[in-house]
């Protein structure tokens, strides 16, 4: 539609670029803008998603000013949007209460309805310290301090006033659908060691029936949490008595191991070579790979016999001992080496969460050393191999992002470009669609991300194929070539599942917990109505179990409701009842997941359906 500008303030400069939005709020467009010069000018709606982050940006404003109001002596950090929201840090004495969240949100929507401005200031980096001070607002002091340049963006919102770049929508009365969500505890700059925080998660829409939807989607996620499944059904662990690190139940480490003998024998069918590598090694191999200037504070470290040893956080050193304990030929390239190697990485207590973020994982890791005419074959065949592992899972919608050399990095301008042009040929090869995240490569080289959407819509990142320059130099890695020359190899690490951990919490919040049939840790639950028809369930079940399948039986005493609810809850495939009419005409009831109603089958039946479903890798039974 048309835009019409206040007579006598024409558009004729503004901020610089991205200092300005236009949000449609459903009648009209308002504009927020600064008459600067030499600038640019982007109008933003709700369907970019530069809209939505600024509309999220003020929304924290609004929280943050809304706090300030009902709790003066709060102190206020950082708020930024977030995927499917927004949140801001508070340092106050005592946790917000579910009754102080409501609070908050009803003054939020006080101040929606007052359309209070969110109005500009740029002040010199010595007044606005002078501000904060005077305000007691010793985080922001510190954050002008270490980010602020000699004039400083500031935005004031009522009484709010922060150190903010901005840009912002133009009054608070655009916001009109918005929810404060809950509380968790955080750290200042995320430090464990540092000032503990309240953080405070919230999310707004432009559309409410859009808000509404996203709620729905919210609690459907709290349904399909994988904490809450890995403790229903039995799966793992994770104790104070060892923080950020799992305990894997029988059931679950049936699950994890039934998923890497899926990779092994993929990896197999493409000449894959398994190795182990050790998880503790001398300091002097983490100096040599970088780790120890770039990465020593994700590290654990243990000294034995007047050593220094650091606990892997990554494969790769371990995998380059390898390559050089032995000569290799351009007759040996590629060289693929896999290895599910276990791994530690310090991550803060802050920010342990089940299975997602822990300090000790398996990593499906693979590192396969070629020349760099070679790489783009390997990489066609690494996508493939992505395409069929998260497809045999029913990820279907997978966005590829190829990202470029970024300011600093090691390897030549012509390695590097080849390298990039190698992997656009490779994906171009694939037929998929991609992206550039310019500038995002990796220090060592070009990469490429899979980002995977759940059954929620969430974006993962999961599968990662990295170019590598640096590993050859560090640890001297060489290749004799057809002339008898030598040269380096380029080393492509690749992850496919990622953490093996990190990839269960997906595909468990992706399924329900319904997990597939080949998979699942129980493939039938046989329930026995009474004592008198025990005696044929394990028969049955000695049948199936003969066959390769997982069976087990529920013998307890309890009401065959109960039983029915426990087998549901854990989400078996197949339940399978036997009463007297069963066990005189030598038949089985049975219940299928997700669907109503039983059929009446052999145990011969049951057993060709279970091979089929396991066979075909079926989703669903």
């Amino acid at each position: 539609g048309e835009v019409s500008l206040p007579t006598g303030d024409p558009l004729a400069g503004v901020a610089p670029a991205g200092a300005v939005a236009a949000i449609l709020d459903g009648r009209e467009v308002d504009l927020a803008y600064c008459p600067e010069s030499d600038a640019d000018v982007r109008f933003l709606t709700p369907a970019d998603a530069g809209g939505l982050h600024v509309f999220r940006h003020s929304s924290a404003h609004l929280l943050a000013a809304a706090v300030k109001d009902l709790f003066p002596e709060a102190r206020y950090g950082i708020g930024p949007p977030i995927e499917g929201g927004f949140y801001y840090d508070f340092r106050v004495e005592e946790p917000f209460s579910r009754e102080d969240l409501d609070r908050i949100e009803v003054r939020m929507r006080e101040l929606v309805k007052q359309r209070i401005p969110f109005e500009r200031e740029i002040l010199d980096k010595d007044d606005a310290i002078r501000v904060f001070e005077e305000q007691g607002e010793f985080f922001k002091v510190e954050l002008v301090r270490e980010k602020g340049d000699a004039r400083v963006s500031c935005y004031r919102v009522g009484d709010f006033f922060d150190f903010c770049e901005g840009p912002h929508v133009p009054h608070t009365g655009v916001i009109r659908a918005l929810k404060v969500l809950s509380s968790s505890n955080a750290y200042w700059k995320g430090d464990s060691s540092g000032i503990p925080m309240q953080r405070i998660y919230a999310t707004s829409f432009t559309d409410r029936k859009e808000m509404a939807a996203h709620l729905a989607r919210l609690e459907e996620a709290k349904r399909r949490d994988h904490r809450r499944i890995g403790r229903d059904q039995r799966l793992f662990l994770i104790l104070p008595e060892a923080p950020g690190q799992v305990f894997w139940l029988p059931a679950g480490m049936g699950v994890v191991n039934r998923l890497l003998d899926s990779m092994r024998e993929k990896l197999e069918r493409r000449s894959y070579q398994e190795i182990r590598t050790p998880l503790i090694l001398n300091e002097s191999v983490w100096a040599r790979s970088g780790h120890l200037d770039h990465y020593r504070d994700n590290m654990f470290f243990i000294e034995s016999d007047e050593n220094r040893f650091g606990i892997k956080p990554m494969n790769c050193p371990g995998a380059a001992l390898v390559y050089r304990s032995d000569i290799r030929s351009y007759r040996d390239l590629p060289l693929r080496l896999s290895e599910f190697g276990h791994c530690h990485r310090f991550e803060p207590s802050g920010v342990l969460s089940g299975l997602t973020r822990v300090r000790a994982f398996t990593q499906d890791d693979a590192h396969v050393y070629c020349r760099l005419d070679q790489v783009r074959a390997e990489v066609v065949a690494l996508v493939d191999l992505v395409k069929e592992v998260y497809g045999e899972f029913g990820f279907e919608d997978i966005q590829i992002e190829v990202s470029t050399r970024p300011e600093k990095s090691v390897g030549t301008t012509e390695s590097w470009e080849q390298a990039e042009v190698a992997l656009v040929e490779a994906l171009t090869e694939s037929g998929d669609a991609w992206s550039v995240n310019s500038g995002d490569g990796a220090f060592y080289g070009p990469k490429i991300d899979f980002h995977v959407r759940d059954a929620l819509r969430r974006s993962h990142q999961c599968a990662t194929i990295q170019l590598d320059f640096s590993q050859a130099p560090a640890f001297d890695l060489y290749y004799a070539t057809e002339d008898g020359g030598r040269e380096r190899p380029v080393v492509i690490h690749r992850a496919i599942l990622g953490s093996v951990e990190r990839f269960f919490a997906l595909l468990l919040e992706h399924t329900a917990g319904a997990l597939p049939v080949w998979i699942a840790p129980v493939q039938a639950m046989l329930i026995p109505i009474a004592d008198r028809h025990q005696a044929a369930a394990a028969e049955v079940a000695d049948a199936l179990r003969a066959e390769g399948f997982r069976i087990a039986v529920d013998d307890r005493r309890e009401k065959m409701g109960y039983k029915i609810r426990e087998a549901e809850v854990a989400r078996v495939p197949f339940m399978v009842v036997l009463g007297d009419r069963e066990v005189e005409e030598d038949t089985l009831a049975v219940r299928t997941r997700g669907k109503r109603g039983q059929e009446i089958l052999t145990t011969a039946a049951l057993a060709d359906r279970l091979g089929e479903l396991t066979k075909n890798r079926s989703l669903t039974p």
